[in-house]
């Protein structure tokens, strides 16, 4: 209900689902703190792409070779796919949610999302021609493997839109884990390898903007899921969740492989495969489970640490590769939050 007189307020009673409030945000008695803590950091980390400028950033592009404009352009398309999917679909998941604390923190999400969707329409305006931006938002319909990629995980989303069950709910909850925690991330990489070159650099920064939010978005996954077992046990079946982290890496791999393979210095098939398996590695760790790709435990792009991890203006530091992060606003910070 969307006022429910006969709900129960108390943190008790709080649960993340299947609770019963009244829908009113009492948000003195808060029960999940890490909320509270990421709450106040998101919202002190407001910044808006028009900031930055990439005046430089038209210049490098004609400068590139073919194979790093493709791989450009072809990863916009797919980053572009990823926060809008997510800005349409996260008050869906909200919906479900019975804690205000956690309602809050989506609906921020939300609006983060769609200021990454507006910062990758000002990166198109202003390096692209307008040919290239229209093929850009299209390139979907024509490459097969872009389309596969977000049909698999639209399809998720859809199904439990169409049929609102637990175990669709749980496959929802996976797949943005995934989604957050997993896709962004070669694209990111890639970025980050050209301003090593010292080409795209205000790609790069609004990229690393993206990139901090986007941590505080696998946080708000990673323990949504935990917490979720934790009232629920066995809500999560451990053989879905490694069925589709499998299916989330060949996916990932396939398209990096596809998108860059081996023809951009600094990235080759290989160090994809390295990156993502250990990537993937980490993330079951920090839900509990066990890695299950043996043998990888480095990460191969660890001389990119410097440009995801810097002090800039405002003090602007994150950790990109552990998921960790302090405030990196562009007006003032309200106030950092614990590592997780």
């Amino acid at each position: 209900m969307l006022f429910n007189p006969q709900g129960n307020d108390s943190v008790n009673e709080r649960k993340i689902i299947k609770g019963n409030t009244t829908n009113i945000f009492n948000l003195n008695n808060v029960k999940y703190q890490w909320a509270n803590h990421l709450y106040r950091t998101m919202m002190g980390n407001f910044w808006i792409p028009e900031k930055i400028d990439l005046t430089q950033d038209k210049n490098d592009y004609s400068n590139l070779t073919l194979p790093e404009r493709e791989a450009y352009d072809g990863i916009l398309s797919f980053l572009i796919f990823l926060d809008s999917i997510q800005t349409n679909n996260i008050p869906n998941i909200a919906n479900y949610i019975t804690a205000p604390e956690i309602n809050l923190i989506l609906s921020i999400q939300t609006f983060q999302e769609a200021v990454h969707s507006q910062s990758y329409q000002y990166i198109i305006e202003s390096i692209l021609s307008k040919e290239t931006r229209d093929s850009i938002y299209d390139k979907w319909r024509d490459d097969k493997i872009l389309f596969e990629r977000n049909s698999y995980i639209a399809k998720i989303y859809q199904n439990f839109i169409e049929d609102q069950s637990d175990e669709n709910f749980a496959k929802v909850i996976i797949a943005d884990y995934l989604l957050e925690a997993i896709y962004f991330y070669n694209g990111f990489n890639f970025f980050y390898l050209l301003a090593s070159r010292n080409k795209m650099m205000g790609t790069s920064d609004v990229i690393k903007l993206i990139n901090r939010d986007e941590l505080s978005h696998v946080v708000i996954f990673q323990q949504i899921l935990k917490e979720i077992q934790k009232e629920n046990p066995n809500f999560f079946k451990e053989e879905v969740i490694y069925e589709m982290f499998k299916k989330a890496v060949d996916q990932e791999i396939n398209w990096t492989n596809h998108i860059i393979g081996d023809r951009v210095l600094g990235v080759t098939k290989e160090s994809t495969e390295k990156y993502t398996k250990w990537l993937a590695n980490e993330r079951l760790k920090s839900i509990g489970l066990s890695p299950i790709y043996e043998g990888f435990k480095e990460n191969p792009y660890k001389q990119l640490e410097k440009f995801a991890d810097t002090e800039g203006e405002g003090n602007v530091k994150a950790n990109f590769f552990e998921g960790t992060v302090t405030s990196y606003n562009m007006s003032s910070s309200v106030e950092g939050w614990d590592e997780f």
